[in-house]
Order: structure tokens, then C-alpha cells, then sequence
């Protein structure tokens, strides 16, 4: 897969909607009964695979009306902690220390 950083929004939607309709497609499923599955009307889903713009909430009902919500936490993977960040910060602080000179008054 090339890489997509060089590709413009109009670029990048095209190829979602190209995938979108590819996966359409291996299921054996129409434009009309996969928008009927969705929620959505045909001209909605027909603007989504054509790239021509759509809304998330489309594209979501579609990637569920096909059974797809599972690839769905590669588009914004969870952030983790890198192991290196962890050697190069300093140890987390046990405790908080009161500052030098104020003491309270036990009554």
C-alpha cells in the first residue's frame, strides 16, 4: 500500500469508498439492500463509495450493515506508553512532601 500521507482528502476518500464497495461486493450484497440494512439511503451510500463526501455516522451504519466494525480500532489505535519514554523519565514520585517551614496546628 502506498504511503497515504501523500494523498489529498479527495484522494484518501476515494480509496475508502473503493474499499467500502469492494467489501460490499465479497458479501454478494446490492447498493439497495445494503442501504436498506444501514439505515441510509442508496444516494447516501452511492456518495460514500464514489468519495464524493459523507458523514461518519453513514460510514459507520454502512461498516456495521456489513458486518466490519472490527478493523475499526485501526483507524485511531489506542495510544501506548513506549518503553524507552519509561527509561528515560525519572522514577514517578512516592510521596508529596509538605513544604519546608509550614507546619499545622493540631488543636
Amino acid at each position: 500500500m502506498a504511503d497515504s500521507s501523500f494523498k489529498s482528502i479527495q484522494e484518501l476518500q476515494t480509496q475508502l469508498g473503493n474499499s467500502i464497495q469492494m467489501l460490499r461486493l465479497s458479501r454478494n450484497l446490492d447498493q439497495v439492500s445494503t442501504a436498506e440494512r444501514a439505515g441510509i439511503s442508496e444516494k447516501a451510500l452511492r456518495n460514500l463509495e464514489s468519495g464524493r463526501g459523507s458523514t461518519i455516522e453513514t460510514f459507520l451504519r454502512v461498516l456495521k450493515a456489513l458486518d466490519s466494525l472490527d478493523g475499526l480500532d485501526l483507524l485511531v489505535p489506542t495510544p501506548t506508553v513506549s518503553p524507552l519514554a519509561l527509561l528515560r523519565s525519572s522514577k514517578p514520585r512516592q510521596r508529596v512532601r509538605r513544604a519546608s517551614g509550614t507546619r499545622t496546628r493540631v488543636s
